[in-house]
């Protein structure tokens, strides 16, 4: 045999084998480059505000006018707060996802000054300390929250918070801190840190001379890391200090600890920048830091360290903070550093602070020197404490309505008794150094829901669970006179079952039982039923479905999907990586379905850092015919069965890879049509994904026609109209007469605001929404909408 006859066969050989590969590898090659998702350009997020606000001013149903419903007795979760110099009674509150609040009387009344702009998250405010009128707001909360939004960049005002205009750094998303020169106000330096969810290059330390018209990125790393905390020296301004952090997650992992992190000195303005080292922790191994300096004795600097570094081992079965047994060392978690020499050696100061911030260092890490006593200290976790020894030890400060979960605090320069707070209850003023406090929960309605339910009482009730506080409802007429003979078993909002992470199920035929989830990883799920003759107290019974022996451990969402079926009250259904379906209320359950998610072993994360992903995020049984069911995954499946669960068929097809489904709805009025929204909030993916298929799912057609951008959370039919549909999107509410040909904005009296979800109540004609930081909303009587004639607007 020749060479070359050798070559030939063993081509022939060789090229099969190789296309046979390919072959094989084509699906996971599909499916790798489907991942690789780009973020939405900000200027194109700026341009779908615009058409949504013009929106807003030619929509047909723009008299009809919403009623904010509360709550009124709790708030939300605040960022930051700001007071300009030698003011004590005008103070400026930013809010996780409701908007900048602003108060001229010391907190007994608060405005929302920032209502109508593309985004209510607020990372941080500034004041120029030369002029009062030039405020500085960066959006984007720079805490990682399961429920934290993107920014869009940074406004200033010049009139005090009445007009605003957009400086730029629209691709930041996040920004931890701004800090403005002491004497001249054009000089501004930004510390970003960028996207949360995906890489991107405006991220890092920036500055402006010329009042933001301008700006240089003056420190920058890398499109994983950004600038969290950062400080000047207040006798020294060219001396600045900024943290660093390795600022990126996924859907299934908390922030992991990367190179990178650290803290980083400049002395001439931000030209060059060194690491500080000595004496601190193995940075390869840390998170989130948070810094401050005295101001007393600029010399001195502390750091808040959220240390990865390996600790002790767990005790016998000891669980952390999310309820997973631990089975490595645990984390040495929270320290306090501080430096007597501008920062070139630290010493660490803390004692043992074995669990002071849970597992959530990324969540909180920030400190405060007081600064007219350079020994006196506050650090900010899961509670807010107190040092007056340089950081040695510690008082947690508590009382009534200080809430927990800790993310600002200003301290009076002439009065170091006057403190200010922001956490996830609210705001929290003391006047004696913390051992008292006031708080402004009926002032500020801030409230962070998740999720809106009603029953068929008359009037009717509607439930949410709220982020960070248990599940509330109150009965729809709250705030309106009481009508002759109108009986009202709810007076008032109130605490009902359930915590922050569920859904809540009602039963239709006994309004005084409902399902609801708590944060216990082994018994999350309730019934409980309510005794107005006990005191009016709650029953609860624990119905949660268990693994089988040798099975896979269960996994649920955060927010856990349960429905009850239109057929049978007593059957419900719970969303896990399997589809649930009890038959006797919760007393018993059957897994009627195999893992609906792509199981795909890259998307499960590490250990302590592990979040609960490819599980069940919606839920939806055709009213048309029982055991017809839709389930959607926060990995983007969707799935159908026919017949109970026997037979189950993938329609993902044609839809966007790994989107979260939303909300998927099966229609009430023809068997075949579904309704499917997807969020691509967790790719920083802002397009509105709406679809509707009128044959069981085999194909989608795109139902967004004129919406201008999203995420889109809620789809919902009407109780009367197939062709009418509400829409919940981060930016507001819409409904489509036409079937999603075209859809109008319901705007009147309504904020811009992150709509998570809403009902339509088929008896009262209702429309309720629930929204990520505003509260609640209604518009009693939607009878205007079902009467509107199919017109253009």
């Amino acid at each position: 045999m020749t060479s070359s006859q050798a070559f030939n066969r063993s081509m022939r050989i060789f090229i099969p084998f190789i296309l046979m590969l390919a072959i094989l590898l084509l699906p996971h090659m599909e499916a790798a480059a489907q991942t690789r998702t780009e973020s939405t350009d900000s200027a194109l997020r700026l341009k779908w505000f615009q058409e949504h606000m013009a929106m807003k001013g030619t929509s047909i149903f723009k008299d009809l006018k919403w009623r904010s419903l509360g709550p009124d007795i709790i708030s939300g979760r605040c960022t930051d707060i700001a007071v300009p110099r030698g003011e004590k009674h005008i103070i400026y509150v930013g809010s996780a996802s409701g908007g900048l609040w602003k108060t001229v009387n010391s907190g007994i009344t608060w405005e929302p000054i920032m209502e109508d702009f593309p985004t209510g998250s607020i990372g941080d405010i500034a004041v120029a300390p030369t002029n009062p009128d030039i405020v500085w707001v960066g959006t984007g909360e720079a805490n990682i929250f399961r429920s934290s939004v993107a920014g869009i960049g940074i406004y200033k005002s010049t009139d005090a918070g009445k007009t605003w205009q957009h400086m730029g750094l629209a691709d930041t998303y996040t920004i931890g801190r701004i800090v403005i020169h002491p004497t001249n106000p054009d000089i501004v330096y930004v510390a970003a840190s960028g996207h949360e969810w995906t890489y991107n290059k405006e991220r890092g330390v920036f500055k402006t001379t010329d009042g933001g018209a301008t700006w240089e990125k003056i420190f920058f790393i890398s499109e994983k890391i950004g600038a969290w905390d950062l400080v000047m020296d207040p006798e020294n301004t060219t001396t600045l200090y900024v943290s660093m952090w390795n600022r990126i997650r996924r859907a299934w992992s908390d922030p992991v600890p990367s190179p990178g992190d650290g803290i980083f000195k400049t002395t001439d303005s931000g030209q060059n920048w060194e690491q500080l080292t000595q004496g601190l922790p193995d940075m390869k191994l840390t998170g989130r830091i948070g810094i401050d300096i005295s101001r007393s004795n600029p010399s001195v600097l502390y750091a808040f360290i959220d240390n990865h570094n390996p600790g002790r081992l767990p005790r016998k079965g000891e669980r952390d903070p999310y309820g997973r047994l631990r089975t490595g060392r645990v984390l040495i978690g929270s320290e306090v550093y501080r430096s007597a020499d501008k920062g070139e050696t630290w010493k660490k100061v803390s004692p043992n602070m074995d669990g002071w911030g849970g597992t959530y260092g990324w969540v909180f890490g920030q400190i405060r020197v007081d600064p007219n006593h350079e020994d006196t200290i506050y650090i900010m976790a899961l509670g807010l404490s107190k040092s007056t020894d340089g950081g040695k030890s510690y008082q947690t400060l508590s009382y009534p309505e200080l809430h927990g979960d800790h993310h600002g605090l200003w301290i009076c320069p002439d009065d170091s008794d006057y403190l200010i707070n922001a956490n996830d209850g609210g705001v929290n003023i003391s006047y004696d150094g913390g051992e008292t406090w006031r708080d402004f929960h009926r002032n500020m309605n801030l409230v962070q829901f998740y999720n809106v339910s009603y029953d068929m009482e008359k009037p009717f009730n509607v439930y949410g669970s709220v982020q960070d506080h248990p599940t509330f409802r109150v009965n729809i007429s709250h705030g309106l006179p009481r009508k002759r003979g109108e009986q009202r078993l709810i007076t008032r909002w109130e605490v009902a079952p359930g915590g922050e992470e569920t859904y809540v199920a009602i039963d239709p035929a006994n309004p005084h039982i409902i399902y609801s989830a708590s944060k216990s990883q082994t018994d999350r799920l309730s019934r409980s039923e309510y005794k107005p003759g006990l005191n009016g107290k709650w029953i609860r019974t624990k119905t949660n479905p268990k693994a089988k022996e040798g099975e896979p451990r269960l996994r649920t969402k955060w927010l856990v999907p349960i429905i009850i079926s239109p057929h049978n009250h007593k059957v419900v259904y719970y969303g896990m990586q399997y589809l649930f379906r009890s038959e006797d209320m919760g007393e018993t359950w059957e897994r009627i379905s195999p893992d609906m998610s792509y199981q795909d072993p890259d998307m499960v994360g590490e250990n302590q850092y592990a979040i609960p992903h490819q599980c069940l995020t919606t839920i939806s049984e055709s009213p048309l015919q029982y055991g017809f069911i839709y389930t959607g995954t926060d990995d983007g499946k969707v799935h159908v069965t026919k017949n109970g669960g026997k037979d189950w068929t993938d329609i993902s097809g044609g839809l966007p890879y790994n989107k979260t489904v939303s909300r998927i709805t099966a229609s009430k009025y023809n068997k075949e049509t579904v309704y499917l929204t997807l969020n691509g909030r967790k790719d920083d993916d802002f397009t509105d994904y709406i679809y509707k298929s009128t044959d069981c799912g085999e194909t989608w057609v795109d139902i967004s026609g004129n919406i201008p951008g999203g995420p889109v959370n809620v789809i919902r039919e009407d109780p009367t109209d197939k062709d009418i549909l509400y829409l919940g999107t981060d930016l507001g509410v819409y409904v489509t007469i036409d079937s999603g040909n075209i859809w109008h904005v319901l705007a009147n009296g309504l904020p811009t605001c992150y709509v998570w979800d809403l009902i339509v109540h088929p008896r009262d004609m209702t429309l309720v929404i629930a929204t990520h930081g505003r509260g609640m909303y209604v518009i009693d009587d939607i009878t205007p909408i079902q009467k509107q004639e199919n017109s253009p607007e």
